[in-house]
This record gives C-alpha cells, structure tokens and sequence, in this order.
C-alpha cells in the first residue's frame, strides 16, 4: 500500500471553540495573544491524533490584515508566538517525528479573488512571512490560494529560503475553477512551471474536491486534499469574523474518512483537514489509513 502523509485540521475552527472570548477580526491570531496554551494544547490534539504535519497558527497574521485590523507591530510577536506553540506541542507529546508547515495564506481576505494585492506587493509581503517563519518550518504550505499570481508571489517567496513547497488552491464550488474565474488546470500548469513540490486542494467541499482533484493527480508529480466542513464561505468577507460561517452538522467523522481515502484510491499522497475539521476526525482518518494498510509518513 502507499505511504501517505497525514496533516492536521483546522485551526481556527477549533480555537474558537475552546477559547471564551468574542470571535474577531483576527481569528486564530486574537487567540494566540489571550490564550496561547490553546493554541499548544489544539497542535497537541492533533498530533495524539496521528497528524506527521501540524501548521503554524499564523493564517491571519499577515501584514495587510494586521494594518487593517489590529498593528503591524505584531507581525513578529504573533509569528514568534506560533512557533513557540508549535515546537511545544511537539515537545509535550514527544512526537520527534512531526514536522512543522510554514504557512503563507491569502494576505487580505480567504475567499476574495478581488481582495488579492498586486503581484509585486504580494511578492514583498510573502518575503516577509517567509523570513519570519523559516528557522522553524521544515516546508511551506501556500494555502486557500485564489489567483495564480497570488501562488506565484507566495511560491517565489518560499523558494528564496530553500524550503520544500506546497500550494494549495481554493476552488468556487460552483465553476470549480479558482476564484479569480482562472482554471484549475491553468493554475496546474503555472505551478508545475515553478517546479514545486506538491499541489493540493483546500478549504473546499469533500464533494468539490472529489470531482476536482483526479485532475491534479494526473498532472503534477504530488498530489493532496484537505476540505473544509463549512456549509458555505461565501458569507465571509475582508475584515469579517468566522461568526458568520456555519459548520455542516452532516459530516461525521466517519464520512470524511471515506472522503479522504477516496482521494488516497485516486492517488493523492497528502491528506488532512481544513476548517473545523477537528482532531475527531483527523483521529478517523489516521485509523481508517492503518485499516487499509497505509503507511503514515512525514515526507514525501
């Protein structure tokens, strides 16, 4: 059987869950700075769950959204707090062999093709989540990506301090191309030109990414998937709060096991989970992958 790669699930989803205070702009972020054992205490969840990957709580930390939303100068401190959490969390479980993911995410807004910078600030923002992150990751995940030139600048960034590379694409789930209105294949290609090392489909539908993904896989050399259990994204804007976004109550654990080894029978070699898909299922996951003879790796 194949060696497979076990991510983890959704962070913020999950924090919000365990923290008491109000949801805000910030998201996961606000969390780190009130209560960051939550944060610690969420990657160690994920890691007793079987996850080889956990990714830094940084999604929302990201220049823009910090000058929108709160002060640029908690760029570092939100960066440093999420490494610490992270290297913390692999330490309270002793799991040595669980690598970190840095992560690069949409810069102003999930979702908003229209919200994405010009290529060039992009490139200059990416630059410096890059440096921020690299004495810590062992990878970076450029995530939710909505433009091929968004990927592009993140992707560029990534390679200037030499760490293994994955993107992944967030899908409408109506065209099921990217949200610029791009295709998912002409995404391919230009990320396949960039030679990276994996691409992936995230924050998407189970069933949106069961129809979408075959074409990944049969064109790039590593393929993966991890979904969202949202009911839908569309009520999310700039600035906004995950209050407004409701989560699938018809989505077991169970379910999205069959999803996720559904992709692994097409071929993808990176599974996991994306908002609120909580360590339960990752656990789900983690077990159903052994019953069929997998190997639970940590590389590719």
């Amino acid at each position: 059987m194949s060696d497979i790669i076990l991510l983890d699930g959704g962070m913020g989803q999950e924090l919000i869950k365990r923290y008491s205070g109000k949801a805000t702009p910030l998201w996961s972020a606000q969390v780190m700075l009130d209560a960051p054992e939550l944060v610690q205490e969420t990657h160690a969840g994920f890691i007793n769950a079987g996850a080889k990957i956990i990714t830094l709580n940084n999604y929302t930390a990201t220049p823009c959204r910090l000058e929108r939303d709160a002060s640029l100068e908690l760029l570092q401190p939100l960066h440093d707090a999420a490494i610490s959490a992270a290297e913390k969390a692999i330490d309270q479980t002793q799991r040595r062999d669980v690598r970190i993911a840095g992560c690069l995410p949409p810069l102003m807004a999930s979702y908003i093709a229209q919200a994405v910078p010009p290529e060039d600030e992009c490139l200059e923002h990416y630059h410096a989540l890059a440096a921020l992150q690299a004495r810590a990751c062992d990878l970076f995940i450029c995530e939710t990506m909505s433009t091929i030139a968004e990927a592009r600048a993140a992707v560029y960034a990534a390679k200037a301090v030499n760490k293994e590379i994955w993107v992944g694409f967030a899908l409408d789930e109506r065209s099921h191309n990217l949200r610029s209105g791009e295709t998912l294949q002409n995404a391919i290609t230009a990320m396949n030109a960039l030679n990276v090392d994996a691409i992936l489909l995230n924050c998407a539908a189970p069933k949106t990414i069961d129809t979408n993904l075959p074409s990944v896989i049969s064109n790039t050399k590593n393929a993966g998937a991890y979904a969202n259990a949202f009911e839908s994204v569309e009520a999310l804007g700039p600035g906004g709060t995950v209050e407004c976004l409701k989560e699938r109550h018809d989505l077991t654990a169970e379910e999205y096991a069959a999803h996720a080894l559904s992709w692994v029978d097409m071929g993808a070699r990176i599974v996991g989970g994306c908002c609120a898909i909580g360590p339960k299922y990752i656990a789900q996951l983690h077990k159903a992958l052994i019953e069929k003879g997998h190997h639970i790796t940590n590389a590719l």
